[in-house]
């Protein structure tokens, strides 16, 4: 297949991207855009895009990814709690971890990603268990952190949004790829701006 050959192949693609998908994408991008600028409407909208994408991941077997909705379910009304609850007791809005804080953190990641890779190996029909394990519990603990507004989260965030890529595009789902692509340059810029906050507020 040659580059044009390419290039039509991912235009029909595109093209045939489903309603669902397009509103998950969006909500998506949406949700990140105003996370990063610490804006609490992003915990509302996150929820759209949740619900979106557990359909879109159970029709996929991505079941890592579907379960990962429901979690993100729970921290989105958590957040939007917390969030509130912070601005209104103008406590500091952003903590940064240590490094034996991060070090724990890293530790409990991959012994999540191997205990749901074992899981969805051995218990589901997916083809991508271990993948799939390890995407979700960063992800999981990247989500943590950021309803309790830890500056590293946008670090883990970064790293796991470049890894989703060639499995969106491996499942077909070139559109959510393209946003993953794009969140993680965010998710960069929301490192970037709340590094800059916390140390504003530590000056």
């Amino acid at each position: 297949m040659n580059f044009c050959e390419w290039c039509d192949v991912v235009f029909e693609q595109f093209m045939a991207t489903s309603w669902l998908e397009w509103l998950a994408v969006v909500s998506a991008f949406a949700c990140i855009y105003l996370a990063a600028k610490q804006h609490i409407l992003n915990w509302p909208i996150s929820i759209i895009s949740v619900l979106a994408y557990a359909i879109l991941f159970y029709e996929g077997r991505l079941y890592g990814e579907m379960a990962l909705q429901g979690y993100y379910l729970f921290t989105a009304i958590y957040g939007w709690y917390y969030w509130l609850k912070r601005k209104q007791e103008h406590k500091e809005p952003i903590v940064s971890f240590s490094r034996s804080k991060i070090g724990l953190i890293l530790l409990i990641t991959a012994v999540g990603a191997f205990l749901l890779g074992s899981f969805l190996a051995h218990f589901t029909d997916t083809d991508v268990a271990y993948v799939d394990g390890t995407l979700a519990s960063i992800s999981f603990v990247a989500q943590f952190l950021m309803t309790r507004k830890v500056l590293q989260n946008w670090l883990m965030w970064v790293v796991v949004d470049i890894l989703y890529i060639p499995l969106f595009v491996y499942k077909g789902y070139y559109l959510t790829a393209l946003l993953y692509a794009m969140l993680s340059y965010i998710a960069w810029l929301g490192y970037k701006d709340w590094r800059k906050t916390w140390k504003e507020s530590h000056s």
